[in-house]
């Protein structure tokens, strides 16, 4: 049988688990939520890379939606637009019930996969969502927020970001107390965007399993928002799963300084490079027509894939598209209606159907699992923590620059 059939039925079977996909914020940004304009149940190709039809053709059985908020809003501005992203989640919730089931366990997601429909659980995305709130956390994990990315692209009051200049060398007290209450609530800690230091830190002081919702191999492609192999080794005694990113700026290492420049070129035109709209996506086909693109291809993603499974372990992978939070993907996986072309290529390269069932379903649901048990064993003995930034961090906080660099998806 070919490979990609032999994908397809696999797929069939043990659906894709996607750790991140920023559909909601490119909704905010093209069409102010209004899924009139972009009604995903007909095909949305010419302006996002995500609708029901290529989740379909995908084989995608649970999708974390990125509740994202850009790292320039701040305090209560980065709260409520993060409360709107949660609210378009379930507007998409409400619109298409017969494809997408709202999921907040893992019990929830083997419900969907019985059902035929596509889990849909929440990721916000940047420690700053929450105003170093940890009752505004605990507001989000009310709401079905399953986990949160410790930073985005800024150094916020308590963490280190891979891609901003470090204050607190990892975590600061109020941060590794911020990964202690997430322990208790069950929400995941995604380590992706965090410096090394501060994935050290919360190895260090997690006691659930993390997650790199959408994070490759540093060893394959010395980027500063991969993972680097000591991280990656750690995996397996914490239970954690680092997910595979497709961005090829993320993947490709010819690829890395053609990226920054693309980046610089569009915010020298005033524009944001994070940008899904028209105006900064045709800012980027302008550079790219001057500069050819190095192009990353199925390969690619899947040579990131061999060595995370060499170093982390079969049973600590998995796959974070980033699909609709970035203008540049492989040759091959364009879309989320591409998974089958991945898993083909591991095929070929002689990855067992066992292994990839892991890599598409077992391994997420499994961490998810395991965070559940965990936050119920400390919630049994643990009150909800009153602690604040000002207790815990004291004269050493600092306050975060306002115009920090924005440097990734």
């Amino acid at each position: 049988m070919p490979a990609l059939d032999q994908a397809r039925r696999l797929l069939a079977e043990y659906p894709v688990v996607d750790g991140h996909n920023d559909l909601p914020w490119a909704l905010r940004e093209q069409v102010g939520y209004d899924l009139d304009q972009r009604d995903i149940a007909t095909d949305q190709s010419a302006h996002l890379h995500t609708d029901i039809p290529r989740l379909r053709a995908g084989g995608v059985g649970a999708q974390f939606w990125s509740v994202y908020v850009r790292a320039d809003l701040a305090g209560d501005a980065a709260v409520s637009a993060c409360l709107e992203q949660v609210d378009a989640v379930r507007l998409l919730l409400a619109r298409y019930p017969e494809t997408l089931r709202a999921a907040h366990t893992a019990d929830d997601m083997e419900a969907a996969r019985a059902e035929g429909r596509v889990a849909s659980l929440m990721g916000a995305e940047g420690g700053h969502s929450i105003n170093n709130s940890l009752g505004t956390l605990r507001a989000l994990y009310r709401l079905g927020v399953r986990y949160m990315t410790l930073t985005h692209n800024n150094t916020i009051d308590w963490a280190d970001s891979a891609t901003d200049e470090p204050r607190h060398d990892g975590l600061s007290p109020f941060g590794e107390e911020v990964v202690g209450e997430m322990n208790r609530l069950g929400m995941l800690v995604d380590l992706s965007h965090v410096a090394p230091a501060t994935m050290r830190d919360a190895l260090r002081v997690s006691e659930a399993p993390v997650i790199f919702s959408h994070s490759s191999s540093r060893a394959v492609c010395d980027h500063p928002r991969n993972v680097p192999d000591d991280v990656l080794a750690a995996l397996p005694a914490n239970g954690g799963v680092a997910m595979a990113t497709f961005v090829s700026g993320f993947v490709l290492p010819e690829a890395v300084e053609w990226d920054r420049g693309a980046r610089a070129y569009v915010s020298g035109l005033g524009l944001n490079p994070l940008s899904s709209a028209e105006e900064t996506r045709a800012a980027y086909r302008a550079f790219e027509e001057e500069h050819p693109r190095p192009r990353a291809t199925v390969a690619t993603v899947a040579d990131h894939l061999d060595h995370m499974r060499d170093v982390a372990g079969v049973d600590h992978i998995g796959i974070g598209g980033d699909f609709d939070g970035t203008t540049f993907l492989p040759d091959g996986l364009a879309s989320v209606a591409d998974y089958p072309n991945l898993l083909a290529e591991l095929l070929r390269r002689g990855w067992s159907a066992a292994d990839l069932a892991k890599l598409t379903w077992h391994n997420a649901v499994r961490a998810l699992r395991d965070a559940e048990a965990v936050a119920r064993e400390l919630s049994a003995r643990r009150p909800p923590s009153l602690a604040t930034i000002e207790r815990l961090d004291g004269a050493a906080r600092a306050t975060a620059p306002e115009n920090a660099a924005r440097a990734g998806a």
